[in-house]
């Protein structure tokens, strides 16, 4: 094993995935190098490598991992196979390894991407170009637009999620939220407006006729930009999506978009100004699809509501001794904020 493998045997065995993709036919024989952890918002392993001459990216679960992280892993790999081809900027898939045997855990192969994500701030040009910085948005609802256009049949998706998806949505993340008083010490929760969005939620749900490819988990920290432009290099972690209506992936954005001054959400990256306003996002993903979006608030306050249950649950695992106290305050005050922005759409 190399002495400068940057990551634990334990996670990835150097030997091991030599061994694998000797196999498989990439570059046979040569040894792996240049191999670096990519450091992101994801709990996920992430190592850039060479082999022979060319660059690959590989991804598999925490050392922790989840009761379904391995089948999380394969689900990722197998939507990203299905994009092969469309206009959606997304990771180009390799290849992949669902038997537990060879790394102790599923995992993925898939090309590098030349670009930045905006966590750690926006580098020059970007900074300092308001135009730039206008495109960066608008070429996210191009993105998710491009995502609902895919014929996920014919992609071979077909089966790659459950019927009814709206109509399922208010009674699981319901389930959810009643779960947590499971956690000791959880004295929640104190969320302003649960059961009045909740009810608005289910009085006003759409027909449940639009099926697509949906991401999940769409926002600012889950893209890259290219280093020259506006434009998005690629979208990247796909561990939620599923098929529904792809409309959900347009109300998380505009739930998680900063308001026009740059507040409202803790995803928006400084300088904000010139940034795509939300109806302006809007506006764009229509022109990239036929779908009626008058009904576009009912999303933006199911994602509130989601999004707000689902970090919840860190407040009720700090509550109980499980998760850092400062980190479940912080989380239970972006609950409470996507709430209230969601009692302000609801009026």
């Amino acid at each position: 094993m190399s002495e400068t493998w940057p990551v634990d045997n334990a996670l990835i065995d150097q030997s091991a995935l030599t061994a694998w993709m000797d196999e498989r036919g990439y570059a046979s024989g040569a040894a792996i190098g240049d191999a670096v952890l990519i450091e992101g918002g994801t709990q996920n392993v992430l190592l850039r490598f060479r082999k022979g001459e060319r660059e690959f990216v590989l991804r598999r679960p925490p050392p922790h991992k989840r009761a379904n992280s391995d089948k999380t892993m394969v689900r990722e790999a197998r939507v990203l196979a299905a994009l092969a081809g469309s206009d959606v900027p997304h990771p180009g898939y390799i290849d992949s390894e669902s038997d537990l045997g060879v790394l102790g855990a599923a995992f993925y192969l898939m090309e590098p991407i030349d670009g930045f994500g905006v966590q750690s701030g926006l580098p020059e040009p970007h900074r300092s170009d308001a135009s730039m910085r206008h495109d960066m948005g608008l070429s996210m609802a191009d993105a998710i637009a491009a995502l609902a256009r895919v014929d996920h049949v014919a992609a071979g998706l077909e089966d790659f999620g459950k019927p009814n998806y709206l109509e399922r949505q208010v009674p699981r993340w319901q389930a959810q939220l009643d779960s947590y008083s499971e956690f000791e010490g959880y004295t929640g929760p104190d969320i302003p407006g649960v059961a009045k969005v909740a009810e608005w939620l289910e009085a006003g749900r759409p027909a449940d006729d639009h099926v697509g490819i949906i991401h999940g988990d769409f926002h600012l920290n889950n893209v890259m930009f290219r280093h020259d432009a506006g434009q998005l290099a690629a979208v990247v972690d796909w561990e939620l999506a599923t098929i529904g209506d792809p409309l959900i992936d347009l109300g998380q954005l505009l739930a998680l978009w900063p308001d026009a001054d740059g507040q409202g959400s803790s995803l928006g990256p400084q300088p904000w100004e010139g940034f795509a306003t939300g109806p302006e996002l809007v506006a764009r993903y229509g022109e990239g699809s036929d779908r009626d979006l008058s009904n576009i608030d009912w999303y933006t306050v199911l994602a509130c509501y989601r999004l707000g249950i689902i970090l919840e649950g860190t407040n009720a695992r700090a509550d109980a001794g499980k998760a850092p106290r400062e980190v479940g305050d912080m989380l239970h005050d972006t609950t409470v904020g996507l709430f209230n922005r969601a009692l302000s759409i609801i009026g």
